[in-house]
Formats: C-alpha cells, sequence, structure tokens
C-alpha cells in the first residue's frame, strides 16, 4: 500500500518536474528563434522599402532595427522570468496557506490575564492523544515554586508532549492544568506564556545580529542587560570575540555559529526575558561533550530561584533535580531524588546503567 502510494506520489513529482524543466529549456531557444524570425521579416520589408519601393530612408530604417533590437532583448527575458514567476507563487500559496492557517487553541472571552506565578503547577489527572493512540493517560505532577523537576524516560514515553500541554500549544482531551489554582484554558495565551521560558533541542535562531536575536525575548533591554544575560548563558565568551560583537549577524539560522553557541544564544534569550518558570526540553541532547558542559553548566545558572520542568535525556544534567519523574508509555512508573531512585534499582536504575552513569 505505502509502496503503491509513494510510486504515485514520486511518479506525479516526475512528470511535473519534466514539464517544467522542459518549458524553462525551451523558453530560452524558442525566444532567440522567434527573434531571429522578427529581424528577418523586418529586414525583408524594410529593404523592400529602402532599395524597391524608396518610400523610407535608410538612416531611419536603421533607428527602427536598433529600436527593434532593443525592444526584443527585454522581451525575451520576460518569457524566461514567466517560469520564476510562476514557481514563485506556487511558494507563495504554500507558505500564505500555512500563514494564514487559523490555530486551534485560541483564547475565552473572559480569559484572564495573569503576570505573576505564586504557589505552584498542577497536573491533575490529564489524558492525551495526537490522533488515535494515547500518549498520556491519567497523569497527576505538581510542581512547587522554586522547584526544578526532571521528567525522564524512553523515547515516545510522553516527556515533550507534557512540555506542549504545559505551554498550550496543545490543549488536553482530558483533566486540567493550573497555574496557581486557575485552569490554564482561563488564562491568555500572551500572559500564560509570559510567565514561561522555552528552551529545546533545536535552537530557532533569526538571520539578524545576536542583539536582534536576543531582544525577541525583551525589546526594551538595554546592551548592558544583553551583555549580562550572555554572560549567564556563558556566552559573552565567544560573543565578544565576533567580528561586531553583540551587532554581528549570524546567519540564516544561526548558521554561522556552531551548535553549542546557537545553544547558549537560546538560553540567554531565555534569561532576558526573565520568567518564573523555566521549561527546558533536552536542551543538550543534541551537543558534544564540551558544549554540553559549557550549556549544562549555563542552563544550572539560569535556574537558580526558578520553577523548573526539566525533560532530560542526558540523565548526567538532572542529578541535582528536587524531583525526577520516570515516564514509560504515558504514565509514571516511579519518582524520587537521584540516589532514592538508584537504590531502588528500578526503571530509572536501568536508564542509567544504558548510559554508564557512575
Amino acid at each position: 500500500m505505502f509502496n503503491e502510494k509513494f510510486q504515485g506520489s514520486t511518479s506525479r513529482f516526475f512528470k511535473y518536474s519534466n514539464t517544467l524543466l522542459n518549458r524553462q529549456n525551451l523558453a530560452s531557444p524558442i525566444s532567440e528563434f522567434l527573434g531571429i524570425v522578427v529581424i528577418a521579416i523586418l529586414l525583408w520589408f524594410g529593404g523592400s522599402m529602402v532599395l524597391v519601393e524608396k518610400t523610407l530612408p535608410p538612416e531611419a530604417f536603421i533607428v527602427y532595427m536598433g529600436l527593434a533590437y532593443n525592444i526584443l532583448t527585454p522581451a525575451k527575458a520576460i518569457s524566461k522570468a514567466s517560469y520564476g514567476v510562476k514557481k514563485g507563487n506556487a511558494a507563495a500559496e504554500r507558505v500564505l496557506e500555512i500563514l494564514e492557517t487559523e490555530s486551534t487553541i485560541k483564547d475565552k472571552e473572559s480569559a484572564i490575564k495573569k503576570e505573576s506565578f505564586e504557589a505552584a503547577i498542577q497536573l491533575e489527572t490529564i489524558s492525551f492523544k495526537y490522533e488515535e493512540d494515547w500518549v498520556l493517560q491519567d497523569f497527576s505532577l505538581k510542581v512547587p515554586k522554586g522547584s526544578t523537576v526532571a521528567l525522564v524516560g524512553q523515547s515516545g514515553s510522553g516527556k515533550s508532549t507534557i512540555a506542549n500541554l504545559l505551554t498550550r500549544f496543545y490543549d488536553v482531551n482530558k483533566g486540567t492544568i493550573s497555574i496557581d489554582g486557575t485552569n490554564i484554558k482561563d488564562i491568555s495565551l500572551k500572559s500564560l506564556r509570559s510567565l514561561m521560558g522555552l528552551v529545546t533541542q533545536d535552537s530557532i535562531l533569526f538571520n539578524d545580529t545576536v542583539k536582534g536575536n536576543l531582544l525577541i525575548a525583551n525589546e526594551d533591554a538595554s546592551e548592558e542587560a544583553i551583555i549580562e544575560a550572555l554572560k549567564v548563558a556563558n556566552a559573552w565568551e565567544f560573543v565578544q570575540h565576533l567580528p561586531q560583537g553583540i551587532h554581528t549577524n549570524i546567519g540564516d539560522s544561526g548558521n554561522k555559529l556552531s551548535g553549542g553557541q546557537k545553544q547558549r544564544l537560546s538560553i540567554a534569550r531565555a534569561v532576558l526575558k526573565n520568567p518564573p518558570i523555566m521549561i527546558l526540553d533536552e536542551a543538550t541532547s543534541a551537543l558534544d561533550t564540551e558544549s554540553e558542559r559549557l550549556v549544562q553548566d549555563a542552563l544550572e545558572k539560569m535556574m537558580q530561584n526558578r520553577t523548573s520542568v526539566v525533560i532530560a535525556h542526558r540523565l548526567s544534567t538532572i542529578q541535582n533535580a528536587d524531583l525526577i519523574v520516570v515516564l514509560s508509555k504515558g504514565k509514571i512508573v516511579e519518582k524520587g531524588k537521584h540516589q532514592e531512585l538508584l537504590e531502588k534499582k528500578g526503571t530509572y536504575y536501568s536508564l542509567v546503567e544504558m548510559q554508564s552513569l557512575s
């Protein structure tokens, strides 16, 4: 079934690409040929008028020929450009389709504005599924203010889903998530997300300067505040040596920087936002050992005096968490502190053993 669908899709793409390329390749020779035909017709008629009928002065004929040649050159360029315009229109349609898609997550008319975090985040018997299979089932967790809670487990156990639900990228199917006793569905999206800083394994950076990327978090931040955030994130060390410091352009998606440098800029942006709640979704999983050490040190500085939910791939990064929650197939199988869970010799102990963590 999949093979037939894949072959059908590739065949349609092949035919479309061939048609487009054939037209594109034929555009130039056809326009050149038609240009020669036009010049030949002008020469025949004009030559007849100059040499036979003598109704057109030779100098006027030369002017007309020069004018015709100057008109034909841009006319041929237009025919070539039309294919680029068609491709651009098709791309624009796809982009606009995404941009104009309405979000399914919307504010209630009576949504409140919450400006502070006072007590705890509470997840009460929540269940969630993307399509048919449940990703989380009857999951409950309390995250008190000022604590660090780590979520660990195999891939597909539902860890990242919890981050998506806390930030309301998705809504739960069952149960409630509340902050200080208020259901997050009753809080406006803008104020809810203003309480949270999110650092993921994929650093989202834009083709702008270091300063421009950090100001996304806080448009009114001064250069001194930006530099301080960079220092907390262990990023100032390399930023100050860039050609123009914080005014250096970092390229598309930060492609002028290494993975560790990009991640530290993401952390600096979260520090500059200064939210009371931090959500870290496998922030060090894609880094080498040296970069991980620098990023982990930056994360620990950032999490001081903040409420943190840490989704961890490398268990070496969450040994000091106040509570470690072990998930399997969307359910909690163990929870406790690092040493307590090791002594149980259960699922967490097995995960640690697999990663050769002493």
